[in-house]
């Protein structure tokens, strides 16, 4: 199994040399409030809407203070607008009560943010601070690792487990950005590309 995570992680390095988050922002905090907005929401939508909503808020300061109903409007294209408002100002309230302005860098203190799950932290954590075993298990990840055989089941906090158990941690967060551009291009979800895909000797869906 080493042997085959470590050729699909080359190949993968070969083919996306740059494995960097598809998600627009400058500061700590509008990452995470990008990630909040990519919920069953496509990447190229999140970064449509955030120019608007980071420049009518341009600190965490505003942002902690603003208009519920004024962050609805500016972020309803990215759906569940209601509810993604609401857990980003609040969200933004916590990080300079409880964080000192700060996004924290541990699972523990992300998971008590409004709106932050394991995916989310593991992303702020791999992208912010750069901590080893950080796994971003979107479905993207989920589907194509199973596909690979890399892991099994659909429950992102299993295959997540799964994953940690075999990915060499400094590796885990730039293989997890690498599986989603991998997603997008080539193993979509509907027509996967399979006759071009670089990895078609360890999938299941063309070796059964």
């Amino acid at each position: 199994m080493q042997e085959k995570v470590n050729e699909i992680i080359a190949i993968l390095k070969n083919r996306y040399a740059d494995a960097l988050c598809a998600l627009h922002y400058e500061k700590d905090y509008e990452l995470m409030i990008a990630v909040r907005l990519s919920a069953q929401c496509t990447d190229a939508r999140v970064n449509m809407v955030t120019p608007a909503l980071f420049a009518a808020y341009p600190t965490l300061e505003a942002m902690a203070g603003a208009d519920i109903g004024r962050v609805e409007e500016l972020i309803h294209s990215c759906g569940f607008y209601k509810h993604k408002a609401r857990d980003i100002v609040l969200a933004c309230q916590m990080l300079i009560s409880d964080y000192g302005g700060k996004v924290p860098g541990t699972m523990e203190e992300l998971l008590r943010l409004p709106g932050v799950g394991r995916k989310t932290a593991n992303l702020l954590l791999g992208d912010l601070y750069a901590v080893p075993g950080s796994v971003v298990c979107d479905t993207h990840c989920i589907r194509i690792c199973g596909r690979l055989g890399l892991s099994s089941g659909k429950e992102p906090e299993k295959v997540e487990q799964q994953l940690r158990a075999i990915l060499p941690p400094e590796e885990s967060s730039d293989f997890c950005h690498r599986i989603v551009l991998f997603g997008r291009d080539c193993c979509t979800a509907r027509n996967p590309k399979c006759g071009e895909c670089p990895l078609s000797m360890y999938c299941k869906e063309v070796n059964p």
